[in-house]
């Protein structure tokens, strides 16, 4: 079969819609592309790594605005067309900055079709059993409806690889069910600690955790491993974690190293916090335009209780004393579930058990607590030596490492996290990792002192329990701190466990 471009077919898109395709894959027609930087998330090569091995026809990145979604799919794209890839079998569609796409009944499916007659070399089927399939990328996919249904029939009819993008966790997992057995999905949070050494140009270390599971989570010697490894490397994880005290886990604050504070605080709420309130979650089902004011309030009260479990009756109190008006309970379970389905923040749920879950209220983990001193204009310091002398900063800061730890261990693929609330004979434990059947507590004491005895009581409880299926727990500190009294708990500084990733 030939493989000389086919002759311009007219497939019903716009012309106004051609020529912003035309704009954002230049490489098309070997026009200049924008430059985009050189240094790399981890996440680059795990994505590369899922559409090589081609688990699933459809890999799916999702995780909040501004953590380098789109700069993920353009560096994979430069390093394809430096492999050899042909140009013209790779196609690029931002969707949340195509209006014209709204006037098309499934856009991707009118798009892909345009896109195989007018540009590939070949039919998509064509260059597969060539051995050179084409590649699809679609960022902001999910807002798009019935974009499942679209993909599900573009990757059962058609041999293509695909990478998609999303910031809303709901709407992504929900096309998962459509689309199961066709999609592999990977978390993107903010910057790990290793990461922020890769922006920053200093000396790191590789991420801990390796690519291949969670088996090594249920294991006592990879945690004692870690912990060593965080004092083997306490020169560059203290300056790394120190810079993530000072501005958070966002890639544009450690881009731009030179620009103050404020300057970039008010950038965050922009193009982050308000972005979302004022754009993705203006409109509720059948187009009812959503309370931007009870958002506002509710992620103001989410940031003042991060790392904590208030209940949704206090919420409701809080946010309608502020507003000046009755806010129903209900109301506030649901827009907090609308900041969590951006990914704004997380809410890990109360822990199950024998499928029914124990009573309580989620804990509200920011995704960043860079959105917490954006929001809130205030500047809380994680690092201990700033922490000394100051019970008010070590209150909050507490609360804070807590929330960190969260966000933390919701980026980690597959990991199950919930946390026990303190009732009856159970005793509170700030997190539980659960891996298959297995569960492994976590307590955050962060603090000056650790009392090995009364600061871990929560744990040696957990454990105690047979049916609770965990034979060792964690305790996450501020600084480095050996417990030698029970050999089941393994402590180490929140610093040394966000070497994870």
């Amino acid at each position: 079969m030939s493989t000389s471009a086919p002759a311009a077919v007219p497939i019903g898109i716009p012309l106004d819609l051609i020529a912003d395709l035309h704009d954002l894959n230049p490489w098309w027609t070997d026009a200049p592309a924008a430059p985009i930087p050189d240094t790399r998330r981890h996440l680059v090569a795990r994505v590369r790594r899922r559409l090589d091995t081609e688990i699933a026809p459809i890999v799916a990145v999702r995780g909040p605005r501004q953590v380098g979604k789109t700069t993920i799919q353009l560096q994979i794209i430069a390093d394809l067309l430096d492999e050899g890839v042909p140009p013209a079998s790779i196609m690029r569609v931002q969707f949340d900055q195509l209006a014209s796409t709204a006037r098309l009944v499934d856009p991707i499916l009118r798009i892909a079709n345009w896109f195989e007659h007018n540009i590939a070399t070949a039919r998509f089927n064509a260059l597969a059993r060539q051995g050179r399939k084409a590649y699809l990328f679609l960022d902001e996919v999910q807002n798009l409806d019935n974009w499942s249904a679209q993909l599900k029939f573009l990757v059962d009819t058609f041999a293509v690889k695909v990478l998609v993008t999303g910031s809303s966790a709901l709407r992504i997992e929900r096309g998962k069910d459509s689309l199961a057995g066709r999609i592999h999905t990977v978390e993107a949070g903010t910057l790990s600690l290793t990461e922020i050494g890769e922006l920053r140009h200093l000396n790191h270390p590789d991420p801990f955790l390796p690519d291949n599971g969670l088996g090594h989570l249920l294991h006592v010697e990879f945690w004692q491993e870690l912990a060593e490894h965080g004092r083997h490397n306490a020169a560059f994880r203290d300056q790394a974690f120190r810079h993530f005290s000072e501005r958070g886990g966002y890639p544009l604050t450690h881009t731009r190293i030179q620009a103050d504070w404020p300057l970039l605080s008010d950038q965050l709420n922009e193009t982050v916090i308000q972005r979302v309130i004022q754009h993705d979650l203006r409109l509720g089902a059948r187009g009812r335009r959503r309370d931007a004011s009870l958002l506002e309030e509710l992620f103001r009260l989410a940031c003042r209780y991060a790392g904590q479990a208030p209940s949704y009756d206090l919420l409701a109190q809080e946010a309608g004393l502020s507003l000046g008006d009755k806010v129903g309970t209900q109301r506030v379970r649901n827009y907090l579930r609308f900041l969590a389905d951006t990914m704004l923040l997380h809410l890990i749920p109360p822990l199950e058990r024998r499928r029914k879950r124990l009573r309580g209220h989620p804990k509200l983990c920011l995704v960043d607590h860079g959105l917490r001193a954006s929001w809130l204009q205030e500047q809380v310091p994680l690092v201990p030596e700033e922490l000394e002398g100051s019970q008010e900063l070590s209150t909050s800061a507490g609360y804070i490492a807590e929330s960190t730890l969260g966000s933390t261990a919701s980026a980690i693929p597959g990991l199950g996290l919930s946390h026990v609330p303190g009732r009856g004979t159970d005793l509170e434990v700030d997190f539980v990792f659960v891996v298959g059947d297995r569960r492994l507590p976590v307590e955050v004491k962060y603090q000056r002192r650790i009392e090995p005895v009364r600061d871990t009581r929560g744990i040696r409880s957990f454990v105690n329990k047979p049916a609770n299926r965990a034979s060792f727990g964690l305790l996450i500190t501020r600084t480095d701190t050996l417990l030698k009294d029970d050999p089941r708990i393994v402590s180490m500084p929140l610093s040394t466990f966000m070497l994870l990733a």
